[in-house]
């Protein structure tokens, strides 16, 4: 049974709810653990089709939780790489699930918090956000959540809010990339379903297939090889089933398959 977290499931729409709203939910090493464990099992249901991540209470995440620093400071460098490693697990487990994710923000995003923000597909957040880099104000470097953030934001972006710690807002966070849209806090769930909505219209074979391509992408050089493996990636799904049935679907006018059994 989860101590740090909640999961709902709505139809096709499983929630992930940080639950430690009395430390503005932030995370230590059994919440990383049990989103791990809640990330992998909900990638591998056919049933989910969209995981949407928020938080209780009127904080997203503030980053590490500080009885989980103090023990850190007595960890020996091996304790440390393994604790340093789950983390960096399940910040790729979240990258890497292979339906849409989208992460539902409010109050504040920091240090680890904004690494969840990143890792995530869509990010919607509420107007009063406020977002920040911290860890080289206490000595650490944004490691774990660098790969997430500096593609998200961009590398020149990443070098001024990682360096100098400071503080910025929702309409920043859009205006660098890192958040999608900025509401209302009233507006903030309703926002989020706007996206649910566009997702669940979608197969899920093509949802996973083409988060891999995109990382394919943003990880090759534009070169013959990069070519052919996209010819080789549309001739695979265009024969897949999903494929076939959502050409079908197309050409005679009606609802693929797999909203016609979800009754979406």
């Amino acid at each position: 049974m989860n101590t740090t977290i909640q999961i709902e499931k709505k139809a096709n729409i499983a929630w992930i709810w940080l639950n430690r709203a009395e430390v503005r939910n932030a995370f230590n090493d059994v919440m990383i653990g049990e989103l791990t464990e809640a990330l992998v099992t909900l990638g591998e249901d056919s049933s989910v089709k969209v995981v949407v991540l928020a938080g209780r209470g009127p904080t997203f995440c503030a980053g590490a939780d500080l009885n989980w620093m103090k023990r850190m400071a007595r960890y020996t460098y091996e304790e440390n790489l393994n604790d340093a490693a789950g983390l960096a697990r399940m910040l790729e487990v979240l990258y890497r699930l292979p339906k849409p994710t989208i992460a539902r923000i409010s109050g504040h995003a920091y240090a680890g918090g904004m690494g969840l923000v990143a890792a995530c597909d869509i990010a919607v957040a509420s107007e009063e956000t406020q977002f920040c880099l911290s860890e080289v104000k206490i000595g650490l470097i944004p490691a774990t959540i660098g790969p997430y953030v500096v593609n998200a934001m961009g590398p020149r972006a990443a070098r001024r809010y990682m360096l100098s710690a400071e503080r910025f807002n929702a309409a920043s966070a859009r205006r660098l990339g890192l958040v999608h849209e900025v509401v209302n806090t009233q507006d903030l769930d309703e926002m989020v379903i706007t996206f649910t909505d566009h997702f669940i219209k979608g197969g899920a074979g093509a949802h996973r297939d083409t988060k891999s391509l995109i990382e394919l992408i943003e990880q090759s050089d534009l070169n013959r090889a990069l070519i052919d493996e996209t010819a080789v990636r549309i001739a695979r799904t265009r024969a897949s089933d999903e494929g076939k049935e959502g050409i079908r679907s197309f050409l005679e006018k009606r609802k693929p398959d797999w909203l016609t059994e979800d009754n979406n």
